[in-house]
């Protein structure tokens, strides 16, 4: 999270809320409205308010005088973070078709700080890939690449790009590629986000901002990605380190 921001109730609750319903069989019943308020302590109407995004996601369904019931999707996007792939070859692992929704392809100019990154002059253009996956024909992530045009001109992509510039990237076989730096956030879907992905704004959403160097330690794509709860299940695998023998006075 921003330091300078805190999560709000609903924004809490749809945290845990995935988690209870990721522990739940498509079709299974929810706790009732109270219960589940007392169990997450929080008020009714909050609850509401928190539920109201996952119905419109589709991931659960309230049926009159009947309850809230689970609309759990068969397949859900589960990897490690040890190695970086990309959705597409994920998706594959477990039969799932994802494809490509609004994309749009741009020129931006590199600011000072951005141009530093990348190993350009300040005012150079850099080309944007900005798109949506869908899976099941739902939006579940909204990505963003910005790459210097020497290594991605904004022609390039013709009708084949499917959404993977990693991928694109690989295919092209011309460049080496060595590593990529993460930094990880849960932060609020902007009103321009929550619009691609069918959301509200304000909503909680997972991004991963990451830098993709090549093996001479250069930056060739600096990327923005945000995804949707419930579509995904990220892990890490945490080596327990050892305790330092301490010398007694």
């Amino acid at each position: 999270m921003n330091k300078k921001e805190e999560l709000r109730p609903f924004q809490r609750i749809q945290i845990e809320l995935v988690d209870l319903i990721s522990r739940k069989k498509a079709g299974e019943k929810l706790p009732s409205e109270p219960k589940l308020a007392k169990t997450l302590r929080v008020s009714r109407s909050t609850l509401r308010e928190a539920m109201r995004t996952f119905e419109a996601q589709g991931i659960i369904c309230r049926r009159q005088g009947q309850g809230t019931f689970v609309v759990k999707k068969d397949k859900v996007i589960e990897t490690g973070l040890e190695v970086l792939e990309s959705i597409e070859t994920l998706a594959g692992k477990i039969g799932l078709v994802v494809t490509m929704g609004e994309l749009e392809i741009s020129l931006i100019e590199a600011k000072d700080s951005m141009a530093e990154l990348m190993g350009t002059s300040t005012g150079d253009e850099l080309t944007m890939v900005s798109r949506v996956i869908l899976a099941e024909r739902r939006p579940v992530a909204y990505l963003v690449d910005i790459l210097p045009q020497d290594i991605l001109a904004k022609q390039e992509l013709d009708g084949t790009f499917s959404g993977s510039v990693l991928d694109w990237l690989l295919k092209r076989g011309s460049l080496q590629l060595e590593k990529s730096t993460t930094n990880i956030q849960s932060v609020y879907a902007s009103k321009k986000i929550a619009r691609s992905l069918q959301i509200r704004k304000g909503d909680s959403l997972l991004m991963f901002e990451a830098d993709l160097y090549d093996h001479a330690g250069r930056v060739i794509d600096h990327s923005v990605s945000y995804f949707l709860p419930g579509y995904f299940r990220f892990s890490i695998v945490r080596k327990v380190g050892k305790m330092e023998k301490r010398m007694s006075n």
